[in-house]
C-alpha cells in the first residue's frame, strides 16, 4: 500500500522472490476497501506508507494481517513501536537467499483486484508466467523502439495498477531502463522532471497527456526528449493524439488491455499503420475474436459489432476464490471482455462500448456498484444508481441519480460529502440528481442504459 518509490520496486520483487504472492493495494483507499481487499486475499503481512499506517492498524484486527512494515520516505515522528520500519525489516536480513521452487504456469504471483458485472471486488490470479509473458509479449512489440540499457521512463502511472505494474515497472526492469519515479501526476512537477530528467518513454493515461498538451508553455520543459507513449486505461480522443505528438514530436501508440490479462492484449503497432481510434492489433501470441452478444459463441463479420474475446499467455489462471465467476469469465480457454468492439479487415480492434457499467476517470477503474452501495447506507436515499458522463478532462465523471426516501432531504454537497468520508476521492461522485423515480424494467431493475442514453441526449 504506496505510491510510487523506490520500497514499492524493492517489496514488489523481494515478495516474488521469497515465494509468496503480491496484493496490490490503491493508498487511497478508505478502512471498508481495504478491510475487504485485505480479508479476501487472506493477507498476513502488509508494506504501507507512514501517512495510512492508521488506516491499516483500525482494521487491522478484522484481518489475517500479522505483520504491518512501515515505510518513512520523510523523516516521521509517528509511534510504529508495536511494528516495524522498512529499514529494520531489512536490516533483520543476513544475505542468504534460497531459491523458491515454484511452478510458473500454476502458482500465483500477484492478486489483482478488479471489478465485474456485480460489483464484487475480485481477485484476478495473474500467474509468475502471465505476468513474465506480458513483459517479453510487450518487449516483442517495442523492441525496435528500445534501446537496452539507454532508455529513460517516466513512471507517474500508480504501480499499484496492472498498466503501471507491467509496462513501467517490470518493462523498466527487463530493459534495464532507468525508472524515473513519481508519486502522484502533478502537471509543474511533471513537466519540470522532464525537463531536468528527459525521459524517452511515457506511458500514460490520456488525461495526463490533455493537461500537457494544454499547458500554454510546454514546449519549455524540453518535452521532445519523449519518444514513445504508450496510451492506456481509457480511450484516447483522436485530436488530443495529434495535438500532443505535434508539441512533443513523439508517438502515441494507444493500447488495450484488462487486469486479467496481465493486462496488455493489443496496441497500435510502432512497426506499421497506426490507427486513430482503434486500440490496434493483438500483441505476440495473442488471438482474439468477435463473438456473438446472445450466445458468445459464434465468430461475427469483420466491422460487425459482437464481445472481444481473448487468447494467450498473460490471461490469468481465474478468479481468487470465485469458481462461478472464474467459469462466466473464462470459457474453453478464452477471456470473455464484457467489451462491445469490432475488428476491421486489417484486424486492429477498436473497442465501442462497455457490456459491463465500468466507469473510467482519470484512468481509474470505478465500479457504479461500489459507490451505489454507500449511497444505499446514507440514511435519506432510497434508491440510487451511478453512471459515467464525458468529461474532456478525466474522460469520464461519476453522476449519482439518487430518490430520496419520503419525508427525508439531502442536497447535492451532503450527498457528495458523504461519499468523501466512505470511499476513495476518484470514485465520489461529481454531479447528484435528485429524481421522484429511476426508469425500471417490468421486473424492477434499474435500467442504468436508459439514464445514459437519456444523459447523452442533454
Amino acid at each position: 500500500m504506496l505510491p510510487n518509490c523506490p520500497q514499492y520496486v524493492i517489496s514488489y520483487y523481494g515478495i516474488l522472490n521469497a515465494g509468496a504472492i503480491v496484493t496490490q493495494v490503491n493508498p487511497m483507499s478508505v478502512e471498508r476497501e481495504l478491510g475487504y481487499i485485505l480479508k479476501d486475499s487472506g493477507a498476513e503481512t502488509i508494506i504501507v506508507l507512514d501517512a495510512l499506517y492508521p488506516r491499516v492498524k483500525s482494521v487491522q484486527l478484522e484481518t489475517s494481517l500479522k505483520n504491518v512494515i512501515v515505510v518513512s520516505i520523510q523523516p516521521s515522528d509517528q509511534d510504529f513501536s508495536s511494528d516495524q520500519s522498512f529499514e529494520s525489516f531489512l536490516g533483520k536480513g543476513d544475505g542468504d537467499i534460497t531459491p523458491i521452487t515454484f511452478e510458473p504456469e500454476h502458482d500465483v504471483a500477484v492478486l489483482q483486484y478488479t471489478g465485474g458485472t456485480t460489483g464484487r471486488s475480485k481477485g484476478a490470479m495473474l500467474t509468475h508466467r502471465n505476468v513474465l509473458a506480458n513483459v517479453l509479449q510487450c518487449y516483442e512489440f517495442f523492441k525496435h523502439e528500445i534501446e537496452i540499457g539507454k532508455e529513460k521512463c517516466l513512471t507517474v502511472i500508480p504501480l499499484f495498477h496492472v498498466f503501471g505494474m507491467s509496462s513501467c515497472m517490470n518493462l523498466s526492469i527487463y530493459t534495464a531502463a532507468e525508472s524515473i519515479m513519481l508519486p502522484r501526476f502533478e502537471l509543474e512537477e511533471v513537466l519540470n522532471t522532464i525537463k531536468h530528467e528527459q525521459p524517452t518513454m511515457f506511458p500514460g493515461v490520456p488525461t495526463m497527456y490533455v493537461a500537457i498538451t494544454n499547458h500554454p508553455r510546454a514546449e519549455e520543459y524540453n518535452i521532445q526528449s519523449i519518444r514513445t507513449c504508450n496510451s492506456g486505461s481509457a480511450p484516447m480522443p483522436v485530436e488530443l493524439l495529434r495535438n500532443f505528438e505535434t508539441k512533443t514530436g513523439s508517438k502515441i501508440l494507444e493500447g488495450y488491455g484488462l487486469s486479467e490479462a496481465s493486462p496488455t492484449t493489443h496496441c497500435n503497432p510502432p512497426f506499421a499503420e497506426r490507427k486513430p481510434g482503434s486500440v490496434g492489433i493483438g500483441m505476440p501470441s495473442t488471438e482474439y475474436k468477435i463473438v456473438d452478444l446472445a450466445t458468445g459463441t459464434v465468430e461475427v463479420q469483420a466491422s460487425e459489432l459482437g464481445e472481444v474475446i481473448i487468447k494467450g499467455p498473460q490471461i490469468m489462471k481465474g478468479y481468487w476464490n470465485l469458481p462461478e465467476e472464474t467459469a462466466h469469465t473464462l470459457r474453453n480457454g478464452w477471456l470473455y471482455t464484457g467489451d462491445i468492439a469490432r475488428v476491421d479487415e486489417d484486424g486492429y480492434l477498436y473497442i465501442v462500448d462497455r457490456k459491463k457499467d465500468l466507469i473510467i476517470a482519470s484512468g481509474y477503474n470505478i465500479y457504479p456498484r461500489d459507490i451505489e452501495e454507500v449511497l444505499y447506507e446514507h440514511p435519506a436515499v432510497q434508491e440510487a444508481v451511478c453512471i459515467g458522463v464525458l468529461d474532456p478532462y478525466r474522460g469520464e465523471d461519476v453522476k449519482a441519480v439518487v430518490v430520496l426516501k419520503a419525508g427525508k432531504t439531502a442536497t447535492e454537497i451532503e450527498i457528495i460529502q458523504y461519499c468523501k468520508q466512505n470511499m476513495a476521492a476518484y470514485k465520489v461522485p461529481r454531479i447528484v440528481e435528485f429524481r421522484d423515480q429511476l426508469p425500471k424494467t417490468g421486473v424492477g431493475k434499474i435500467l442504468r442504459r436508459a439514464l445514459r442514453e437519456e444523459t447523452m441526449k442533454n
